[in-house]
């Protein structure tokens, strides 16, 4: 595999983690707006609750698809944001709307908070379904501001892409939503959001079904690309997954619903790519588009630096959200008495593992200071890079047991 064609495989795992993670965050508010009768106001507890530890890190897959863009494909990044900033700039309202109705949504249960958080989640999907579109479309030509700034992204495409963003945003949090209120033990409140999904779930295919038929006469390249080879793979893929999501939630197994929602959403984000692949924008393809290969092979070495310090503290926090550390009221002992087995209780480093993590980053800065090139550099910089990345998941656990304790 060219090294030019690593990043757009990155992006697309960034845009499938955005989807996955920030898009059940959008949907949610959705589930928030519409709760009417005894149950409204436990689900939008509920809601608030089951995101606000995790909503800000999900952006964090964004900002990493934006800058991994403009690093290693800066003429795609310029003519896409060019081109696109209305809906981009929406798109930035939205989050920062969203941002506010969680901080004024943990002090009060106000009906405006609600209906801002609803329409910002509304809006910022829809934006940046509008902005694929017009990608898939080929409404963004190469070159600086050289698309229409309305039917770009105003065009059947996009607009079937963007209400598909939304219903698949709505979907996966109903899924998700259900899940935890059962770990949490409200019955009522995982019935809910299981009806919900189920309902979601089915107009989320068929908006899916609509679409195929949208880009049959408005994107006929990507709709040829999804309907053989490998792509049609991927939309089966995602089909069959989607089918299970909706056999689990009946069932009642919601983790596994959990995991095949998102595998739903990635295998469409991959037919995507297939697609659209070679080209990137029309008349450019990935190899074309793509910077020097020093600059992504240093792009490469980043991201993967990033990673080791990344990976581990969403580990650290999905984990500690899915297992009830962040519920309101509980504690140490409710939570294991809540578990069906016995829990791995958090405890500190013990000061050999920080003395073996310190002996590392020795090291791996003196390699750094005497060798000035080669393998022997970079092996330092990992060591030191990778000792901090330990050193941050061992502070993180520290605290969360010193917490625990008082």
């Amino acid at each position: 595999m060219p090294v030019a064609d690593v990043p757009v495989l990155i992006m697309l795992v960034g845009i499938a983690a955005y989807v996955v993670l920030g898009g059940a965050d959008f949907g949610s508010s959705f589930w928030s707006l519409t709760a009417r009768g005894k149950l409204g106001g436990e689900i939008r507890e509920h809601t608030h609750r089951s995101m606000a530890p995790v909503w800000e890190a999900n952006h964090v897959w964004l900002i990493f698809v934006l800058v991994v863009c403009w690093t290693a494909y800066p003429e795609v990044f310029g003519s896409i944001f060019s081109t696109l900033w209305i809906p981009l700039i929406i798109a930035c309202l939205g989050i920062i709307m969203r941002a506010v109705s969680y901080v004024v949504g943990g002090v009060a249960d106000e009906r405006g908070v609600v209906i801002l958080s609803a329409i910002s989640s509304f809006i910022t999907p829809f934006a940046l379904g509008t902005v694929v579109g017009a990608i898939v479309s080929g409404r963004v030509p190469v070159g600086n501001a050289q698309g229409d700034l309305v039917s770009s992204w105003l065009n059947p495409t996009s607009i079937m892409i963007g209400v598909m963003a939304v219903t698949v945003c709505a979907y996966v949090a109903a899924v998700y939503l259900a899940g935890d209120a059962k770990r949490n033990g409200s019955e009522e409140i995982a019935e809910a959001f299981r009806r919900r999904g189920l309902g979601a779930g089915l107009v989320a295919g068929a908006v899916a079904a609509i679409g195929i038929a949208v880009m049959h006469n408005d994107a006929r390249e990507i709709y040829d690309g999804l309907t053989s080879g490998a792509g049609l793979v991927a939309v089966l893929a995602s089909a069959v997954a989607g089918l299970a999501t909706i056999a689990f939630l009946w069932m009642r197994r919601y983790e596994l619903a959990r995991f095949c929602a998102a595998g739903a959403v990635i295998a469409v984000v991959a037919g995507w790519g297939i697609a659209q692949s070679p080209d990137i924008l029309p008349g450019l393809t990935v190899s074309d588009a793509a910077a020097a290969d020093n600059v992504i092979i240093g792009l490469l070495v980043c991201i993967a630096v990033g990673m080791l310090i990344l990976i581990p503290s969403l580990l650290l926090l999905y984990g500690l959200v899915l297992g009830g550390r962040f519920d309101p009221g509980s504690d140490r002992n409710t939570v294991v008495e809540t578990r069906v087995g016995p829990m791995t209780e958090l405890g500190g480093p013990r000061p050999r593992s920080v003395v073996a993590v310190l002996g590392v980053a020795g090291v791996g800065a003196l390699m750094s200071i005497a060798f000035s090139s080669g393998a022997p550099l970079y092996i330092g910089i990992a060591m030191v890079l990778a000792a901090l990345a330990i050193g941050c998941v061992m502070l993180a656990v520290t605290l969360v047991t010193a917490e625990e304790s008082d």
